[in-house]
């Protein structure tokens, strides 16, 4: 994808400096199904008095995607501005969200009302939404009358939704967007983000044509975790993609997801250590439900300081 190659695409304006760490960042994450919201608000309040977690992540399904299939699950974006208004100090956002969940320009309204209701403490995450794995996450989209569009197709849509979105943070006057999949007429965007020029885009995926898009628009990039060589191979093709467009690829934080075994840390650090020997900076610790009492200083304790 070359840069700008498309009528749509606006110039690239330097991130607000948060992404960018020398220095490892750790986060927790906690998928808000098969939970309570005041499980989930517990252990975000918890964490949020913790100087050594600096993030903290949902992710954004319908429908569970493990235990119970008709179990409770919360939608994100409304959790997340809950969540918002309960913290103080976390980073926080949506690892990652759908862009075939909602229309890219309601989205970027959604975000704004998140990051004003945080102080300016959004990481906007997005991707191009399962695809079909887990095979869970395939019932989502007819369960909720929504299109699953093809994988080539959703690239190509959230390739758009990035550079529209941005544009809408950032426009000081009306404008109209004529893309292939994302058509706006008189599009205008009042309140702005706190963050200027705009909450720092994180982008998940580790396809070829996700990273493209990646390389583009990402000021972080995020891969699960699980692999480490497979990541370290993804990272380089991003580096490439970056290259080829005359990117910095230091431009983009490298961030992985990692779950956590609360019966063996020892295996959980040992990923710890392979991510930061291969680079990623921005680690996301995945939390499984339930959590125990005291689960955020656990993490900092036996995960985080004995790692950083």
């Amino acid at each position: 994808m070359a840069r700008h190659a498309h009528s749509y695409a606006p110039e690239r304006v330097q991130s607000t400096p948060v992404t960018s760490c020398s220095q490892p960042r750790f986060g927790i994450m906690t998928a808000p199904m098969q939970v309570s919201y005041d499980d989930v608000l517990r252990v975000w309040r918890e964490a949020d008095e913790i100087p050594e977690i600096e993030h903290a992540w949902l992710f954004d399904h319908l429908m569970p995607i493990g235990g119970d299939p008709d179990g409770p699950i919360y939608e994100g974006w409304t959790l997340l501005s809950a969540l918002a208004a309960r913290t103080r100090r976390l980073r926080l956002g949506l690892l990652v969200t759908s862009n075939r969940f909602r229309p890219p320009a309601i989205l970027a309204k959604i975000a704004t009302t998140v990051d004003v209701v945080s102080g300016g403490r959004l990481d906007f995450g997005i991707g191009v939404g399962s695809r079909p794995h887990p095979p869970e996450a395939r019932r989502e989209y007819p369960a909720y009358g929504l299109p699953f569009t093809p994988p080539a197709q959703a690239v190509e849509s959230l390739a758009e939704a990035c550079a529209l979105i941005r544009r809408l943070w950032t426009a000081a006057e009306p404008f109209d967007f004529h893309g292939s999949h994302h058509q706006l007429t008189g599009a205008f965007a009042n309140p702005k983000p706190v963050q200027r020029p705009h909450p720092p885009i994180l982008i998940g995926g580790r396809s070829a044509a996700t990273l493209r898009v990646a390389a583009e628009h990402a000021d972080l990039w995020n891969i699960p975790g699980g692999d480490i060589e497979d990541c370290v191979s993804r990272s380089a093709l991003l580096d490439r993609y970056c290259a080829e467009i005359g990117r910095d690829p230091a431009e983009i934080t490298r961030s992985i997801h990692l779950p956590v075994s609360y019966d063996h840390p020892e295996t959980t650090r040992t990923a710890i250590a392979e991510a930061l020997g291969a680079g990623f900076r921005h680690i996301v610790l995945g939390l499984p439900a339930p959590y125990p009492e005291g689960v955020a200083r656990w993490v900092a304790d036996e995960l985080i300081s004995k790692e950083a």
